[in-house]
């Protein structure tokens, strides 16, 4: 795989060199509000196996992609999520997919998988490209060269596309209850060293648990009326998501999902499923501002396929260049930066090191991501690391913007259609502007964001008739 290295390129943020060594007790105190990942030491980034102590206890990372695949994929059962998380996520989406487990987690991802397959997502991609052609409207009847937060606009778009898709047209109450329910959950990731002590910090995740429950309650009320009124006529209800949800039956059983279990689903697609897509979303306009080069040639290919009509579903295979452009920048900000902790329930091997039951276990997309041995000049952005020719023989668990094994994204295909119609939407009108690139900040919250949002002027392109 060749990267031009002749080629200068602005500083990115979050692309400094690693530390030689792991920071100090109080700079990781101090760091723990931001992008953890980015206090990692160079060695986890050079070796396949590594095993430091840290403030945050003893975790054994795996950076090798045949670990990582004997982790998620060859030896998964042995690798179940920590207690920790599993309450966390349960708290919010209940048995969804994210927090189930065992033959809860295998029957529901048998039932949804109908609603994910490539037709499915085909039959969605109309109602993504004219949510983002309204919310492109939007933009134009805004003040000329406006001042926005970036990474809000792409969350009130993302939030209204898994609306119309997922409710049609039913869920305007739902989009203000989950702007505030995603403030509490936020809230709640913020770290304080009270979180690790013994005894409080078993209180202190009971009160997060308490508050995400409550505020989730106003959310369930909504969704469970549509569920009932859903009920009541499935036959003359809307083809979206919901109803597909509603209707979907195991092919072996024939049993469906009950108004908890639908409910637990709809709570997990739609909060995880937006708000991944919204901060891939900002990540592109950053780099689409920061990249020139790069950004010129996204917008020749979609002049040439699109010229300025609305792009469909049938469009996307003739954008290969938005599709790299995508993925590179989901490679150097990975929309889910890590992958949630695993712990060894018995003794076992990887990658020829040792590794005794109760061991944490973590797999980073950050860290394979910017590998040295996966990736040359891992902190450069180059989407042609994704054409055909330098993607053959890359190993499939080096690269995990939506994780892998049994448990990849079911919704990745779903991401990635709605990701390239907005961004072919809005980009043939569009060339946002970052305001102040030298302080765009990092923080992990389950998602990679700008740490203080992302303010940019909205351009538009010339010669593109307004």
């Amino acid at each position: 795989m060749t990267v031009a290295d002749a080629v200068e390129t602005p500083f990115l943020a979050g692309t400094a060199p690693p530390p030689a060594k792991a920071p100090s007790f109080f700079k990781q105190m101090k760091l723990a509000n931001g992008n953890q990942y980015e206090m990692l030491p160079l060695p986890v980034y050079e070796q396949p196996i590594y095993y430091p102590k840290s403030l945050f206890g003893r975790m054994l990372w795996v950076n090798d992609p045949d670990g990582v695949r004997r982790v998620l994929l060859d030896n998964v059962a042995n690798y179940p999520k920590t207690d920790m998380e599993k309450r966390f996520f349960s708290a919010m989406f209940g048995e969804g997919l994210l927090s189930s487990d065992g033959q809860t987690w295998k029957t529901h991802r048998k039932v949804m998988a109908g609603s994910f397959d490539p037709r499915s997502v085909a039959s969605y991609a109309p109602a993504m490209a004219e949510t983002s052609e309204a919310f492109r409207e939007h933009w134009d009847a805004l003040a000329n060269n406006p001042d926005v937060d970036i990474a809000e606009e792409m969350k009130a778009l993302t939030l209204q596309i898994i609306c119309k898709t997922m409710f049609s047209d039913d869920a305007d109450d739902l989009i203000e209850l989950t702007g505030k329910t995603l403030g509490i959950t936020q809230a709640a990731l913020n770290f304080s060293l009270l979180d690790i002590l013994p005894i409080i910090g078993a209180r202190r995740m009971q009160a997060k648990e308490d508050a995400i429950h409550a505020e989730f309650a106003r959310m369930d009320a909504a969704i469970y009326r549509m569920i009932a009124e859903r009920e009541k006529n499935l036959a003359a209800a809307p083809n979206d998501l919901l109803t597909r949800l509603i209707a979907a039956k195991d092919p072996d059983n024939g049993a469906g999902m009950n108004a908890t279990e639908v409910r637990d689903e709809v709570i997990t697609i739609f909060m995880a499923g937006h708000e991944t897509t919204a901060v891939t979303m900002t990540w592109i306009w950053y780099l689409l501002s920061m990249q020139p080069a790069e950004e010129a040639r996204l917008h020749a290919e979609l002049d040439a396929v699109l010229g300025g009509r609305t792009p469909t579903a049938e469009d996307i295979p003739n954008l290969p260049y938005t599709r790299m452009f995508i993925e590179e920048a989901m490679r150097l900000y990975p929309p889910a930066p890590g992958i949630s902790t695993r712990v060894a329930l018995k003794d076992d091997e990887i990658c020829g090191v040792k590794v005794k039951a109760g061991t944490n276990v973590g797999i980073a997309p950050w860290v394979l991501h910017r590998h040295r041995t996966l990736w040359a000049n891992p902190e450069r952005f180059d989407p042609e690391r994704f054409n055909v020719q330098n993607s053959v023989g890359r190993p499939r668990f080096a690269y995990l913007p939506f994780g892998g094994g049994p448990r990849v994204c079911i919704g990745a295909m779903l991401a990635m259609t709605e990701a390239t119609l907005i961004l072919a939407v809005l980009g043939q009108r569009y060339r946002p502007r970052l305001l102040e690139p030298g302080n765009v900040a990092l923080q992990t919250r389950i998602t990679l964001r700008p740490k203080d949002g992302m303010k940019m002027r909205l351009e538009k392109r010339s010669g593109v008739d307004a």
